[in-house]
């Protein structure tokens, strides 16, 4: 199930981006704390003072830095008023003016009767974009919920899927008790960052539960300590659980770089058939250290299978040695 991303402005407010060194005050239009921001690019287009104001773009924050405000306190007072009621319409989120500018009064005003956020920074407009922008990127990243379980083996995280029942919650128990992180268990919620990163996290209702048949709700942090779980971690690796099945084919050697398709990424997967006598817990482990050796170039099949293609190729020169005509012969033939 894919999510539609969107943030209120009240929303914005209150994911604390002081925290990342970004305060915003309200000075306005407190009751439109509900409009909602669609898109993660701040537009600062100062043409829509202009009377420009049809390129402004709907659900994108616009914002106004020292040029903009010194446009605004060079219009008459009736030209000001107008010129933001053109620009303060219902498709805009808010209003951000960095720098803490002094604003005049007209922005206020104007703010309040449509109902728009009139939000003031004192960070520079700079600065100020790029903080924004990476809050809202994160917040309004693609998502998606996924049915298995995740977890942070060796700094490794390894997202395992497959069918209600084929063993997930028990597999991810064990290698609770072998040290490694549960992330996530049932319920994954997944959003992509950028172009190649996929961040999985829990909902908020059910961190650091685990259902497991016969056990029942159990909590993890509570049972093995604050070290064992964490809030979120990077997909870096899917683990497909399969029922075994006698004619089904799976690969023998570790040569296929099969792909796992999430919010639209290519990641790579293993598919384990499950079968009983088969200690996932341990085979998920040694997954997740067999791709980490492979993030660094060291492949073990194909170090084998080179090996293999080096010795062929020295059998087959002693049993032919003059398959090839020696360089002196070739020589004595050009003459």
């Amino acid at each position: 199930m894919t999510i539609t991303p969107a943030i209120t402005v009240r929303g914005l407010l209150d994911a604390q981006p002081e925290s990342v060194g970004l305060t915003i005050d309200l000075l306005a239009g407190a009751n439109g704390l509900g409009r909602c921001i669609t898109s993660p690019y701040i537009q600062k287009t100062g043409l829509a003072l202009a009377g420009f104001h049809q390129y402004l773009q709907a659900g994108r924050i616009l914002l106004f830095g020292d040029s903009e405000v010194r446009f605004l306190e060079s219009l008459a007072p009736a030209a000001r008023a107008l010129a933001l009621a053109k620009c303060f319409n219902e498709a805009l989120p808010c209003l951000l003016v960095t720098g803490g500018a002094e604003l005049p009064p007209e922005v206020v005003q104007e703010g309040e009767r449509a109902d728009l956020p009139i939000l003031r920074t004192p960070v520079p407009t700079a600065t100020a974009i790029g903080k924004l922008t990476a809050i809202l990127e994160d917040r309004l990243a693609v998502r998606e919920i996924i049915h298995g379980v995740l977890l942070d083996i060796l700094g490794l995280g390894v997202l395992i899927v497959g069918d209600s029942g084929i063993g997930k919650s028990e597999c991810a128990l064990d290698l609770v008790v072998r040290g490694h992180r549960l992330v996530a268990d049932d319920t994954v919620e997944v959003r992509r960052r950028g172009d190649s990163i996929v961040i999985g996290t829990c909902p908020e209702m059910t961190r650091h539960h685990m259902e497991v048949r016969g056990l029942g709700l159990i909590n993890i942090r509570d049972l093995f300590g604050v070290a064992s779980t964490r809030t979120s971690k990077r997909v870096e690796l899917v683990v497909q659980l399969d029922r075994w099945g006698p004619d089904r084919e799976y690969d023998r050697l570790g040569l296929d770089d099969a792909s796992y398709n999430l919010i639209g990424l290519r990641i790579p997967v293993i598919r384990m058939p499950v079968a009983p006598g088969r200690n996932l817990a341990i085979l998920v482990e040694v997954a997740a250290r067999n791709q980490l050796l492979r993030m660094r170039g060291i492949n073990a099949a194909r170090e084998l299978v080179n090996k293999l293609d080096a010795s062929l190729l020295s059998a087959t020169a002693l049993e032919h040695p003059f398959t090839s005509t020696p360089k002196h012969l070739e020589e004595d033939e050009e003459l």
